[in-house]
């Protein structure tokens, strides 16, 4: 193909991408370093990701979004108070469970 037929199909593929899919997909992974950052203060690297991993699994989008808030800074007491509550929900206990990560205090 030469490239003035990859372009056209480059611009299709972008318009295919959902901004607000992306957007997410965003959030999801600053959500993540902050999440991560304060279950490692409890449990080593390895563990601490899949607990990571747990937790976001039991947030809804909106509670993704405020965590991601804390991206760049240490976690504030709120934000370390909403981890410990979807923690503690039983989603994320099942996946603790399902992944042998013991349970995120």
């Amino acid at each position: 193909m030469t490239p003035k037929t990859l372009l056209p199909l480059a611009v299709l593929a972008l318009a295919a991408c959902d901004p607000q899919a992306m957007a997410d997909n965003t959030a999801r992974r600053a959500a993540a370093d902050v999440v991560e950052a304060v279950v490692m203060r409890e449990m080593p690297a390895a563990p601490a990701k899949a607990a990571t991993e747990c937790i976001l699994q039991a947030a809804s989008i909106e509670e993704v979004r405020a965590l991601a808030a804390d991206f760049g800074v240490e976690a504030g007491t709120l934000t370390k108070e909403n981890i410990r509550n979807l923690a503690t929900r039983p989603a994320a206990k099942a996946c603790f469970a399902a992944s042998g990560v013991p349970p995120v205090t």
